[in-house]
C-alpha cells in the first residue's frame, strides 16, 4: 500500500494484503464475504473491514489446548 492514510484500497490491493488471487478477491466480493463499495465502476475495499478480515484471519499463539494428541 502506498499511501497509509486513504481509508480504501482496491480490490488487487486487498487480495494482495490477503493472500488471495485477484479472481478469488472479486469472487469473495461479489459473495458479500470482502465488504466493498463501488465508485462509479471502481470496487474499493474500506480499509477498517480489510482490517477486521485480517484480525480473522491471523493465527494466534498454539497454546497447550491447541496441540493435537499426537504431540502429547
Amino acid at each position: 500500500m502506498r499511501d497509509m492514510t486513504r481509508q480504501t484500497v482496491s480490490v488487487e490491493e486487498a487480495a494482495r494484503i490477503l493472500g488471495l488471487g485477484r479472481s478469488s478477491a472479486y469472487e469473495a466480493v461479489r459473495r458479500g464475504d470482502i465488504p466493498s463499495l463501488r465508485i462509479g465502476r471502481r470496487i474499493l475495499v474500506p480499509r477498517a473491514a480489510l482490517e477486521r478480515l485480517l484480525g480473522e484471519v491471523m493465527p494466534g499463539p498454539i497454546g497447550p489446548a491447541c496441540r493435537s494428541s499426537e504431540n502429547k
